[in-house]
């Protein structure tokens, strides 16, 4: 296999794992009222399942996970971590209360947690800081893809067999795709002999490094608001749907893979496409589009909770589909420009950490309680005021993303020195043991 083929394969490969990465969570949002009935759960207990109990384990497990990646086989753990929350999501299938439900989401993080970093650094191993936004633009198609066949495929499949059964074919499916990513990938550091371990940095050296980069700061800011909103949003979506608008599973599923994944899609790809080949190389550009998209999106959501019948709802889910996809790309180009290769599976994970905690561990949990505490005053439409206070909340990170802009270009110019650098020092002391 050529090297060009056999980094495409990777791309393609480590899309497919990330697609089931968050299939899992696709489909527990689509299956939360059937859940809730069948566990006589409340709206604050689904958002912790769906919020804090998983993202905390998330965020902690990911970190270590990552210094992993950074310093071994990426291979091992993308195989490792993808076969842990594949069983997981299987036993899903088996729970019979709240705890259990709450102990597997547990497993279920630990094990999604080390895979991300990880794809992200072997992709970033493989293309160059000009091809960057579009191979993170395809590797974030896994998220519209995994909507598509969430809503569509996971709702059909819901409704055929069960929420129960719908668990266990998703996990089995994940061990399988986790072999293959076994028998097929290698790590190309087991080919660089004379990489010695001392020279990878620790954990707070890293965190120094990366906190000094004003760009890195202010992008980790807003990434973290953006995911408090976003998770809130996502997460209670289906909900809002079924109760609002009366919509069934297998319907809501068509119509949101349809506004939401088909859109995503293009989104995705057209943010890497127009970036790597209209503003390659310009991430201050890159950033200041990023904010005026999350100002759009903002508006676009609210739109979507005060329509007032179906159709003109899931009209602005698509349009939301769309813009909130176009960021992908270029944000997490610039997350993996802004660190040099010894650092990129942490500078993810750390993302991820804070993003999980402040954003996805509270977001959806906080939309929970607010609707829970309007229902005096709403009834069943509590969940489409609560959802729509917080629309005007993606203002913040489109603030974030705009300061950003100011250094950025600045900072990857001094991350690509201190890369040469350590680079011609590593050739020089090869040169000196020689």
């Amino acid at each position: 296999m050529s090297k060009l083929t056999y980094k495409n394969y990777l791309l393609t490969l480590l899309t497919f794992i990330a697609v089931f990465n968050y299939l899992d969570r696709i489909i527990l949002s689509l299956l939360l009222e059937p859940i809730k009935q069948d566990l006589n759960l409340n709206d604050s207990q689904l958002g912790l399942l769906t919020g804090f109990a998983f993202s905390a384990f998330y965020a902690l497990a990911g970190i270590p996970l990552a210094q992993w990646a950074d310093r071994g086989n990426r291979n091992i753990l993308v195989f490792v971590t993808t076969a842990i929350w594949s069983s997981m999501v299987a036993l899903s299938g088996a729970v019979g209360n709240f705890t259990q439900f709450l102990l597997v989401r547990v497993g279920v993080a630990v094990g999604e947690a080390g895979c991300v970093p990880a794809a992200q650094s072997l992709i970033a191993d493989h293309f160059d800081r000009a091809e960057r936004p579009h191979a993170m633009a395809i590797y974030w198609l896994c998220y519209p893809i995994a909507v598509i066949l969430g809503y569509f495929g996971g709702g059909l499949l819901a409704d055929y067999v069960g929420w129960r059964l719908t668990f266990i074919v998703l996990g089995v499916i994940g061990v399988l795709i986790a072999l293959l990513a076994k028998l097929t990938l290698y790590e190309p550091r087991l080919k660089q002999r004379s990489i010695i371990v001392a020279e990878q940095p620790s954990f707070k050296e890293v965190l120094d490094t990366l906190c000094r980069q004003p760009a890195f700061r202010r992008i980790v800011l807003g990434f973290c608001v953006a995911y408090f909103f976003g998770s809130g949003f996502i997460q209670w979506m289906p909900t809002f749907f079924a109760r609002s608008h009366a919509m069934d599973t297998s319907e809501l599923g068509m119509w949101l893979a349809l506004s939401w994944g088909v859109c995503g899609l293009f989104g995705t790809y057209l943010g890497g496409y127009v970036a790597v080949n209209y503003a390659a190389g310009k991430e201050a550009l890159q950033m200041r589009t990023v904010a005026i998209l999350f100002v759009f999106q903002g508006f676009l959501y609210a739109m979507v909770f005060l329509s007032s019948n179906k159709y003109e709802a899931m009209t602005y889910m698509a349009a939301v589909g769309f813009v909130s996809t176009l960021a992908n790309g270029p944000v997490f180009s610039a997350i993996q420009s802004l660190a040099n290769n010894r650092m990129r599976s942490i500078s993810v994970a750390l993302i991820f950490l804070l993003a999980n905690l402040i954003g996805a561990g509270f977001g959806p949990l906080i939309t929970g309680v607010v609707s829970d505490l309007l229902v005096s005053s709403f009834g069943k439409e509590s969940l489409r005021y609560a959802l729509m206070i917080l629309s005007p909340g993606l203002l913040w990170p489109a603030y974030f993303y705009w300061r950003a802009a100011i250094t950025i270009e600045e900072d990857i110019h001094h991350v690509e020195l201190t890369s040469e650098f350590l680079k011609a020092e590593k050739i020089s002391f090869d040169g000196n043991t020689m």
